[in-house]
This record gives C-alpha cells, structure tokens and sequence, in this order.
C-alpha cells in the first residue's frame, strides 16, 4: 500500500447529473498504487488536518449553487498554495461556486451543448502529463469556459466545436502547489477511453509532484 495518501470528492446522495458511484473506483484504480484515494461526500473532510495528510485531491464535486463554507473552501486553497495537488475532472470544476476556488482553477465553465463526438487535439505533447499521448476521439460533453484573464496556464488539448477550438484540458502551479483541470469525464463509460484514463493518471501523479 502506498505510503501517499489522496482524498477524492463527489456526489453519492444528492446527485443532480453526475454520480460518483463507479466513477469513483475508476479513479481509485487509475492513481494505485502511487496514491491511496479515499472517495467521500463529506465535504467536512476538507479541513486543515485531513488535508495535511494528502498529497492529491480529487474533484468529481457534482454542480450546485451552494457554495462551501468558508473553512472548506479556505482549507482546499492553502493546501492547493502551499505544495499540495488538485486533479479535477469534468463537473468537478464546479467548486467554481466558490469565486475564490474559481480564480484558482483558472477558468469558468459556462455552460455545455449537447453531448456528442469530440475530436480531441493534443497541444502539449512535450508537458509530462501528455507524454506518449496522441489525437483522440470520445464521446462526451463539449464544455464551455471563459478563461481567466491574466491567469497563466498550459492547454493540454483541445477541441474543435462551433467553429471554434475550445480547451478541454489545462495545467497550471497555484503558489507551490499544482493544478489540473481535465472536461471529458460526463459518465461512467467516458472512462474506459484508454486516451482519458492516460491523462487522468499522469494529470494525478503531476499535480501531486510525482511525475
């Protein structure tokens, strides 16, 4: 068993669109044996302490107006700037409800057409979390963000859709700590893309200073 330690975040209960149960297995699966990943719905385990344990923490945080409370929300972004790693995948970017974990994130998800095939472009092949990857096509939603201004960061890949090329995954260091936002991931079957499941396990070990 490794000795790192990773805490995931989802929706088991209340769940709007995106459940994390199977979802959260995958996860576990894809990030063994460098990191240990619990999975939970208790948001109260974003606090100071627990985080101070981890080395990753994983966002699958189902869509909702409620914002955290300020102790969670506060605890997450110290963690993230002061050395520790944030993997968020698809709906997870959600914990942009929070306006402060928003700015850390480096964009905002605005909204989704409807669900279809994308042809997903790699546009850093020489960053280590896309090493080895290539072009890839999956079923999915195509998510929409308005980009952070003045925020820098490194697209990973994109995607071409209403005649645009959209971003549909990033990276970027938040203080000492790193960030990593991946958009496909909709359900349960987006993750047996093998292309996906690449980038979700080296997007992991990056953001948690392993790769």
């Amino acid at each position: 068993m490794s000795s790192y330690k990773a805490l995931a975040f989802g929706s088991y209960t209340e769940v709007k669109y995106h459940p994390f149960e199977g979802v959260d297995r995958e996860l576990e699966q894809l990030l063994e044996p460098e990191l240990q990943v619990v999975s939970t719905e208790d948001y109260g385990r974003m606090n100071q302490a627990e985080l101070a344990e981890c080395r990753l923490v994983v966002s699958y945080t189902e869509f909702s107006e409620e914002q955290l409370p300020a102790a969670q929300s506060g605890a997450l972004l110290a963690y993230v700037a002061g050395g520790g790693g944030l993997l968020v995948v698809h709906n997870g970017i959600s914990l942009q409800r929070n306006q402060e974990l928003g700015a850390m994130l480096g964009a905002r998800f605005t909204h989704h057409p409807a669900f279809t095939t994308l042809q997903m472009k790699v546009t850093a092949p020489e960053h280590p979390i896309m090493e080895g990857s290539s072009d890839f096509v999956i079923e999915d939603e195509p998510y929409y963000f308005e980009q952070h201004p003045y925020f820098k960061t490194t697209v990973l890949a994109e995607y071409p859709h209403d005649g645009a090329m959209r971003p549909a995954a990033w990276c970027h260091p938040f203080g000492e700590g790193r960030v990593v936002y991946l958009m496909p991931g909709h359900h349960l079957p987006s993750f047996s893309s093998e292309p996906l499941r690449r980038m979700i396990r080296r997007g992991g070990l990056w953001a948690a200073g392993m790769l």
